[in-house]
């Protein structure tokens, strides 16, 4: 079991996707997203959405993401931070996102 301490030390922010790009040297399908998040800067996250997504449709939109994990090379890329997804009983991600508009770079907690 995880406690409720362990839990809020994972950094959970809202994002708003402001570029993406191909991916072709991923060993999976993924897209390239480019992240603002606030205060916290632009980050880079690498996702496997290219079966649900359309790179036109994700300009905008905004997500979840875990900030403060370590970042991962991926191929020729380093994926700052972790967006959030779940498994739509395909095997396809479907990215969680806030309910309505909410602030970029505000904290889940």
């Amino acid at each position: 079991m995880v406690t409720v301490e362990e839990f809020q030390k994972i950094d959970i922010r809202v994002g708003k996707i402001i570029d993406v790009q191909d991916f072709p040297e991923a060993k999976k399908p993924s897209y390239k997203l480019k992240i603002d998040f606030g205060e916290l800067g632009i980050k880079h996250s690498s996702a496997q959405i290219t079966k649900l997504y359309k790179k036109e449709d994700l300009i905008g939109k905004q997500i979840i993401a875990v900030v403060n994990f370590p970042p991962k090379k991926i191929a020729n890329f380093v994926s700052e931070v972790l967006v959030l997804g779940v498994d739509d009983n395909n095997g396809n991600v479907v990215l969680l996102t806030p309910e309505r508009e909410a602030k970029i770079g505000a904290r889940m907690y």
